[in-house]
């Protein structure tokens, strides 16, 4: 099977750079791609706090959805507690990984119930920073959330829980020979020539890039493989490799 691909921006919230955001959509809508975006249902995050909040942010959240596209839990409030790293351990820092269950139902709860009130619908959960613990899949199923985008495999799998992962393990498109890849892009601090490298990869893999929604279906009726795993932990000791080597 020759590699597919999602799309994935994190980081939405009423602040986020508008200027750049309004480019990127016009490039999915031109090439009828269906981005997951990961919405932050109250940032307290300054870091994200790029323009003015737009008004209209949750109609505009709505029309997304409205479109076909996946709408992600993107956390709380993106505000970082501790240096955890959780089950990914990709970032030392973490809004939940470590944190009580009690303490965490009470965020996710507060953050479902912001997407509510606002008439949006969370189709899958992505965690600030890639960092959560089981005690957050746990509290994500009691709310009805079993989709994940995160984590290193080859395809979407269902685990032992019955959730569904949607691996997510590069942040530029790159050429692979098989798999499924989620490209996760982060746009807040992107400039001209960012604009320029995502505009042209669309128009260079748009013939592979997929719906959230179908990487899910698939998923339903796969466990991970040993080859997944196998991949799992390459991936693992190549990202160490990297954070250790000094640059040239």
């Amino acid at each position: 099977m020759s590699s597919r691909y999602l799309v994935r921006f994190d980081d939405l919230c009423p602040t986020m750079n508008w200027d750049v955001w309004s480019r990127v959509e016009r490039a999915m809508l031109s090439r009828m791609v269906r981005p997951i975006l990961a919405v932050v249902p109250d940032n307290r995050d300054p870091h994200l706090d790029v323009q003015p909040a737009r008004a209209d942010f949750w109609e505009q959240v709505r029309h997304w959805q409205r479109r076909g596209w996946t709408i992600a839990l993107h956390g709380y409030q993106h505000r970082y507690v501790n240096q955890n790293s959780g089950i990914i351990g990709r970032n030392a820092y973490s809004e939940f990984a470590g944190l009580t269950e009690a303490e965490q139902d009470r965020k996710i709860a507060a953050g479902l119930k912001i997407f509510e009130s606002q008439g949006v619908r969370a189709d899958a959960w992505v965690a600030p920073a890639h960092s959560f613990d089981q005690t957050t899949l746990r509290v994500l199923a009691r709310h009805g959330i079993k989709n994940v985008s995160d984590g290193y495999a080859l395809r979407p799998h269902k685990d032992a829980a019955g959730c569904v992962w949607t691996p997510q393990q590069i942040g530029r498109f790159i050429d692979m020979p098989a798999g499924l890849w989620t490209v996760c892009m982060h746009f807040n601090s992107w400039k001209e020539s960012d604009l320029l490298a995502f505009e042209t990869s669309l128009k260079r893999f748009e013939d592979r890039i997929i719906p959230f929604p179908d990487a899910v279906r698939e998923g339903e009726t796969r466990k991970a493989s040993w080859a997944d795993s196998a991949f799992a932990t390459s991936f693992r000791a190549v990202r160490r490799m990297r954070s250790v080597m000094p640059c040239a």
